[in-house]
């Protein structure tokens, strides 16, 4: 399974998430970081390069998705440093994320919570390609996080089925209540979307925050997680990501010898 560290940005610093009350976020202090370096987000993006080992990072734009201005430098800047970024920049229309592609988004997320339908997210997925697109279904104590006047409802499982019908490459199961809180991602939620998905990559964060809770994952069938808290506290580091990556190729191996 593949550890794919997350960047949050709020005006060109990387903020320290924690329950989805965004507004008191404050600057990433982390054990990656020097102590004069809190908040900055490129010396955030090379320790995830160079200390982790990590060429994958889960870029938040909170400043877009909260209906401000996308941070076009920081995006550019950090994609210059060679990661392969997924970005979530509030996309509800093509126009946005071709432009995030060309800034250097290797993959597009559209968020849950900034969608208006699923009709956009099929517009995305013709203009960028179903590969690019990674669909968040974004979920708070459990609930559908929806935009306002979303013209969708549904469980869970129902609004990503949506999702993947509407071309969405990817399916990424984030509970906005539950990050930075260390208790851990809905396994059960995941191993039902392994289920009822089993083509479609899926991908899911908050409140990941221990070995333990990566095989626990990785046996519910998740192909990679997104981690913040537990990377800037040390409690996952580069050996616990390399060995969840080695436990990812022994699965292959082993399903690729049953299949024969």
């Amino acid at each position: 399974m593949r550890v794919i560290p997350v960047l949050d940005l709020r005006a060109g610093r990387a903020v320290h998430a924690r329950g989805g009350a965004r507004q008191a976020y404050g600057p990433v202090r982390s054990a990656l970081l020097a102590a004069h370096a809190a908040g900055d987000a490129l010396a955030l993006g090379r320790a995830f390069r160079d200390r982790l080992g990590c060429d994958e990072w889960y870029v938040a734009d909170l400043d877009a998705i909260e209906g401000g201005a996308p941070q076009w430098d920081a995006i550019r800047e950090l994609a210059a440093l060679g990661g392969r970024l997924l970005v979530d920049a509030g996309v509800a229309e093509p126009e946005r994320a071709r432009a995030l592609v060309a800034a250097g988004a290797a993959r597009v997320v559209v968020g849950l919570e900034t969608l208006p339908a699923f009709a956009a997210l099929e517009r995305v997925a013709a203009a960028i390609g179903a590969a690019r697109v990674v669909f968040s279904l974004d979920l708070r104590h459990g609930n559908p996080l929806l935009a306002p006047g979303a013209s969708h409802r549904g469980t869970p499982p129902a609004l990503a089925a949506a999702a993947v019908a509407a071309g969405a490459g990817a399916i990424l199961v984030l509970d906005l209540a539950r990050v930075g809180s260390g208790r851990g991602v809905d396994a059960g939620l995941v191993a039902a979307l392994r289920r009822a998905h089993p083509d479609v990559e899926l991908l899911a964060g908050g409140g990941i925050a221990s070995a333990r809770e990566l095989e626990r994952l990785a046996a519910a069938g998740l192909d990679a997680a997104l981690v913040a808290t537990a990377l800037h506290d040390g409690t996952i580091g580069r050996r616990e990501i390399a060995a969840a990556r080695r436990r990812r190729r022994a699965a292959r191996r082993l399903h690729s010898n049953d299949s024969r």
